[in-house]
């Protein structure tokens, strides 16, 4: 229903903006589809689904409070952008009634399609119910990635070794498929153990047979938590085919998008830049740009590119991890980096190929260095360009240490894994959420 609830949310933005658009061009007289004001009620069709989205409708507001909010700045923020652009346009690209019609119409009706899959997520908030076999480490590991904001939603209920998974003859007992009865199980999850073991996969063969799904660990965790698992790098690390690198259309496609959205970001660097001068002027005295080597596609290396977040530091602390409350970030520093305004010079660094938008984020030439000693195949996820942000990013907190610069490498090999023009916009749509809520660092 929460899927059902997406789609009515964008659909009902649509016929909104359409039945406005015609029945202001029947009562003034003109041919709507004929008109330049068509491809402008798309784009403003896009515009709110893209703000609503951004804001996290229909999935993410709690409450009548936040939805109401949440509502009223979706389609605000659309309005306001369109009517920017007929500002600097000099031109009535779409009617007013058009405009903030739609904007007060769709209030009401983002917040019906939230409560519905409000109401969705609570009925099936333990929908999924999983017996796991494995290890208690595995079995803990899983119910800590439960809690940390899966992408489906799910519960252990159940759970056992490899080995008390084993049917018995004394007294005659299949322990994993009384299990799953038992516990109303919708999913059964096997470990790399689970799986070698051939009474264990008889036993979920019946269980499958009645109904009930059946994963592998590594499966589980794409599917369940969008990452790969840290003890199945190694071994899937290079049995996928990457987007970027077995497809002919993809990169091409993707490089275009990088070109029209970096456009459009030198744009907003243009306008933002004095500000900042303005604020290093004020509380971060020192150099404009922060340059930094880091690590790009096929192990090469760039200077990227930031507006200055950090006082001048010694060559010794250039390099080291950064704390989210880092005392070498000045104030204008933090408000940069709250704003995620700090990042906006790297369009210049996707025009000039270095970054995509989207891909793994680069890494230091150095914590490269340590973690390819430490992992075997890290050095595939530089097969791609490396992004601006990517589904490590939207998907895990700041990394400062190597332990979670590991844990974000999960995430990395599942987008390389799962490489695709709809999973980039998902991520692109997912940062602009984030920014939005001013989940900076």
């Amino acid at each position: 229903m929460t899927r059902t609830a997406r789609f009515a949310l964008y659909l009902g933005t649509a016929l909104c903006v359409v039945a406005l658009s015609k029945a202001h061009a029947i009562e003034y007289h003109y041919i709507w589809s004929g008109s330049s004001r068509f491809a402008w009620s798309v784009a403003y069709v896009g515009a709110l689904c893209l703000a609503a989205y951004a804001f996290g409708l229909p999935e993410l507001p709690r409450s009548h409070r936040s939805t109401a909010i949440a509502s009223i700045a979706a389609t605000a923020s659309a309005a306001g952008a369109i009517s920017i652009v007929q500002m600097f346009a000099g031109d009535a690209l779409l009617p007013r009634f058009v405009v903030f019609g739609a904007a007060i119409v769709l209030v009401p009706w983002y917040a019906l399609c939230t409560a519905i899959a409000r109401d969705t997520r609570t009925r099936a908030g333990e929908r999924d119910r999983l017996v796991v076999v494995a290890e208690p480490d595995e079995v803990a590991a899983i119910e800590r990635e439960l809690d940390r904001g899966p992408e489906h939603p799910a519960v252990v209920v159940g759970s056992l070794t490899p080995h008390e998974a084993r049917a018995t003859s004394l007294p005659p007992a299949r322990p994993l498929t009384d299990l799953a009865r038992a516990a109303g199980a919708t999913v059964v999850v096997l470990s790399r153990a689970a799986q070698g073991d051939d009474d264990v996969v008889l036993q979920a063969s019946l269980v499958h047979e009645e109904g009930i799904r059946v994963r592998t660990l590594s499966l589980f965790y794409e599917q369940w938590l969008g990452k790969l698992p840290i003890g199945e790098l190694e071994r899937i690390s290079l049995l996928f085919d990457i987007g970027e690198v077995h497809r002919a259309g993809y990169p091409r496609v993707k490089r275009i998008l990088d070109l029209v959205l970096a456009g459009l970001g030198l744009v907003a660097l243009t306008l933002i830049a004095p500000l900042v001068v303005v604020g290093d002027l004020i509380g971060n005295r020192g150099p404009l740009f922060y340059r930094q080597p880091r690590t790009g596609r096929n192990g090469t290396t760039f200077e990227i590119l930031k507006f200055r977040s950090m006082r001048k530091c010694a060559p010794d602390e250039a390099d080291s991890w950064t704390a989210e409350q880092d005392a070498r970030i000045t104030p204008f520093g933090h408000l940069l980096r709250r704003t995620h305004l700090d990042e906006l010079p790297q369009v210049l660094n996707i025009l000039r190929g270095e970054l995509s938008v989207v891909g793994p984020r680069p890494e230091q030439p150095h914590v490269v260095e340590e973690l390819a000693d430490k992992i075997q195949f890290y050095g595939v996820r530089h097969l791609v360009r490396p992004g601006l942000t990517g589904w490590a990013q939207v998907k895990y907190q700041y990394a400062g240490t190597d332990a979670e610069t590991l844990e974000k490498l999960q995430y990395e090999f599942y987008y390389l894994r799962r490489q695709s023009l709809t999973l980039d916009v998902r991520i692109v749509a997912r940062t602009i959420r984030s920014v939005v809520g001013l989940e900076g660092r």
